[in-house]
């Protein structure tokens, strides 16, 4: 049973590791996730998956991508809420030399977070 449990734990992260895309504003583009490559291909080399076996897990593999990018999608959208107001409510309780750092450090973010996204849009030509 933890067995089934553990593969089935890393069968969920291996397929969102894959099915990370960033289809909103809101994400950073490629990022390490990116570099995991095809879930299919760790299940196989971690668990010796007969050709068999590999064309019965694909299309689970394929049908859960588009779930769990949604899943990710909406968390990412969350997060960046919550992340704005609290930038929101710590602003104000800056000096104003600090509260200019903050608004750079901010400017920096969006602009490397829209640079990454560019570059992951340019990648898809």
């Amino acid at each position: 049973m933890t067995l089934t449990a553990a593969a089935t734990m890393s069968l969920a992260a291996l397929v969102y590791l894959q099915a990370k895309e960033p289809v909103s504003k809101h994400e950073h583009g490629p990022g390490p996730h990116h570099m995991m490559g095809n879930p299919l291909d760790h299940l196989s080399k971690d668990l010796d998956l007969t050709d068999d076996r590999k064309t019965k897990v694909q299309p689970i593999i394929d049908q859960a991508k588009p779930q769990i990018a949604a899943i990710h999608r909406e968390a990412m959208e969350k997060m960046h809420a919550l992340l704005e107001n609290a930038g929101a409510q710590i602003r104000p309780l800056l000096t104003p030399p600090q509260q200019q750092k903050f608004d750079a450090m901010k400017k920096a973010h969006e602009d490397m977070r829209k640079a990454m996204e560019e570059m992951h849009e340019a990648q898809k030509m």
